[in-house]
């Protein structure tokens, strides 16, 4: 298989080159990295440039956005910026991965390995981990069910498939639920552990707050089911101002009829997917 990774980079200079270096000593070699500079204002082009200097298979670019680090659209735009850089159909597998990452050596070989099991793996992943206290634990949110933003890997036909990525919050629970609806697996490896540096959403800019409840509403929730996924994230982040951060994004983006970012029957299914798993949560 040949493997395309994007790495999206905005002020990464602590971490990016311990990425790529991880990235590099893979037991199965990556055919093509490319290095997106966001727009950073550190040291990370000069940095990334380095690595393009003594290695043929990276590719440095930048991509001129604003230093507004708001969730999904920034990231997202700089990741499709890159993938404008090559032609995909070059490639089997196209991976997003974030400039915070320490990749076990082994992490190539082993989503490869799954991606050849079935035709119809669509997207692979393992979980990341954080440090607390010297020891690596799995970071919060982390489920069976769910790959995170920082490491998405796609069979190069479902990534065409979904449409790509959404520069939009809540792009990376699009992608998996549209994956679904078109019948591809989506696939973890629970013991597949990959270092994450810096925490998610760690450099989020504060006008984020009703973006999360926005993105529900892009996604055709509904208010109930809306209601029900916030109270869960408030709780798991311990702080209840976000449930109605995201109750009132929610209703801004209801207010100013904003598009959907999913079709009627797109929206039925990942209506239908969520409330499934509430009530299995439940024994119903």
């Amino acid at each position: 298989m040949k493997i395309l990774i994007i790495i999206p980079s905005y002020n990464e200079e602590r971490f990016i080159a311990g990425t790529l270096d991880s990235l590099l000593h893979q037991s199965t070699p990556v055919d093509q990295i490319i290095v997106v500079n966001d727009n950073s204002t550190d040291g990370t082009l000069n940095i990334a440039t380095q690595y393009q200097e003594t290695h043929t298979n990276i590719k440095v670019v930048t991509h001129q956005s604003s230093d507004q680090n708001l969730p999904g659209s920034k990231v997202i735009r700089a990741f499709t910026y890159g993938l404008q850089q090559v032609q995909s159909s070059d490639f089997d597998l196209i991976c997003k991965f974030d400039a915070d990452l320490i990749f076990p050596k082994n992490y190539i070989e082993m989503i490869v390995s799954r991606f050849r099991e079935s035709e119809k793996s669509g997207m692979v992943a393992g979980h990341c981990t954080i440090e607390n206290n010297g020891n690596w634990i799995l970071e919060k949110g982390t489920n069976k069910d769910h790959i995170r933003g920082a490491l998405k890997a796609y069979s190069r036909e479902c990534f065409e498939q979904i449409g790509g990525l959404q520069p939009s919050i809540g792009w990376d629970t699009i992608d998996e639920m549209l994956a679904r609806y078109y019948h591809w697996e989506v696939i973890t490896i629970p013991e597949l552990h990959v270092k994450h540096l810096k925490p998610t959403g760690a450099a989020y800019n504060a006008n984020a707050k009703y973006l999360q409840g926005e993105a529900f509403y892009k996604m055709r929730y509904g208010w109930w089911l809306t209601a029900i996924t916030g109270a869960k994230m408030a709780w798991n982040k311990k702080n209840w101002k976000l449930f109605t951060d995201y109750l009132k994004g929610y209703q801004l983006a209801q207010q100013k009829n904003l598009k959907p970012l999913v079709t009627v029957d797109q929206g039925k299914f990942i209506r239908s997917y969520r409330w499934k798993g509430i009530r299995s949560k439940f024994g119903i």
